[in-house]
Formats: structure tokens, sequence, C-alpha cells
């Protein structure tokens, strides 16, 4: 039976959503179907000490969504040309979030927004059917022995500490 992630779930400490979100679905409403995508890597971005993550700087227009509500998407745009769709996790004020950088179809943030026509729209709207992008539980088991962390990529600004952080977690197989 598939059942939709709640508030609930992204209100937990954002390095344990982001390995129990590996193997759960990405659902996109587009039209009349819908497209049900397997997520399988993400980063997770955790505070105002993780000094990769946006809200390391307080908060702005742009990182506003990271301070808010679990279970609400933060997007936002890079290099002028690619959306990056996050989901906020943790709780209020507290500025966290979990990158969606993958699935078991479509490999990178920016061709994963583009194929499901994600953009700035969905910004600060939360992840459930009304808003058209969400994510469901269809009781995929997935082993720790399945799941590879390795450092997210493109931090270097970072630095030494924060730039090799395990944050970035990988479905190895399902």
């Amino acid at each position: 039976m598939n059942k939709i992630l709640t508030v609930d779930f992204f209100n937990r400490p954002t390095l344990k959503v982001a390995k129990d979100i590996l193997g759960k679905y990405l659902i996109k409403k587009l039209e009349d179907k819908k497209i049900s995508l397997i997520i399988t890597e993400v980063e997770a971005y955790d505070g105002e000490n993780d000094l990769a993550c946006h809200g390391r700087l307080g908060k702005t227009k742009r990182t506003e969504p990271m301070f808010g509500n679990p279970g609400y998407f933060y997007v936002y745009l890079i290099y002028g040309m690619y959306w990056m769709l996050n989901i906020v996790t943790g709780s209020k004020n507290y500025p966290a979030a979990i990158l969606i950088r993958g699935t078991n179809e479509i490999s990178g943030p920016g061709r994963l927004t583009k194929k499901l026509n994600i953009d700035k729209k969905f910004n600060k709207k939360i992840a459930n059917p009304k808003t058209g992008l969400w994510f469901e539980d269809r009781g995929v088991k997935i082993t720790q022995k399945n799941i590879l962390r390795t450092p997210r990529i493109g931090v270097k600004y970072a630095g030494p500490i924060w730039g090799k952080k395990p944050y970035r977690f990988v479905l190895k197989s399902l």
C-alpha cells in the first residue's frame, strides 16, 4: 500500500531523513499522468554550522524556505539554468534540507528537475498531492549495506572539513 510521506517523516534529524528517503518514491503529476521515480541519491545540508549549507549565512530571501517548516520544498536556480529540488527537514528555524540528486531513471539534480518540469513555482510549497509533487513509501526495504556514503559533490568551498563530510547518500542496489 502506498503511504504519502507527511511532515512527521521530515521533522527529524536531516542525516536520518537522508538515509530513510532512499528507496522512497518521488511522485510528480504531469497533466493527466503521474510519474513515479525511486530516489537513489541525495545530499544532506544540515544547519548553520555546515559550511556547505545555504543557511550558514542566515536567513535571506533565497534561503527563507530552509528555515521554514519541514516537508516543504526549497527550490533554487544554479548557474542560471538548473533548478535544484530540496526538501526541508528538521524543526522550524533550523536551516536544513535534502537535495534530491537522482532516481532510478534520472541521474543528476538538474536533469531531474528538467524532466519533471520542476521550477520556482514549487519553492515554499508543501510536498503533497495537492501541489502535484510529493513522496511516497511503497514498501521498498533498504538495508544499511545497500547505502553508500560519500562526500557531497561540488562543495569544495566549504573547506577541508565540511567539504569532505560524508553527507551524500547513494543507493547501491534495490
